[in-house]
């Protein structure tokens, strides 16, 4: 495949960007990403951070209360984040060496997330 026809971030990302705050609760994030049919929010913060599903799956696990529990509290923080331009592949293998599905694409602010799922679909 050459590079002209190699799909970029840009062109899979999911758009416009979900976000919460961190003093939202992990309820109020779980219920977002419920409606918005999505399984991570960017937490706009420095360093940069993220809730996912796995967060939330990882406290109610421990036992947590979600219903108290503020996203600051299980939000993954200094995440790895890719750029509009990265090909897909680039992102694969960033997603595969960091054991991660989501990254935010960042350009000089955030402008979108590409998934794990966003990256299968287009490749398959």
């Amino acid at each position: 495949m050459s590079s002209e026809e190699r799909q970029t971030v840009e062109d899979v990302m999911s758009t416009p960007l979900e976000t919460v705050s961190k003093e939202a609760t992990v309820m109020e994030a779980t219920r977002r990403m419920r409606d918005e049919e999505i399984s991570a929010l960017v937490v706009p913060t420095t360093p940069r951070s993220i809730i996912s599903s796995t967060d939330v799956l990882d406290a109610v696990a421990d036992g947590r209360d979600v219903a108290e529990l503020r996203v600051s509290d299980v939000m993954t923080t200094d995440v790895e984040i890719a750029t509009p331009d990265l090909y897909l592949e680039e992102v694969a293998a960033m997603m595969t060496t960091y054991g991660i599905k989501h990254l935010p694409v960042v350009d000089d602010d955030y402008v979108g997330m590409v998934s794990s799922t966003d990256i299968t679909a287009a490749l398959s």
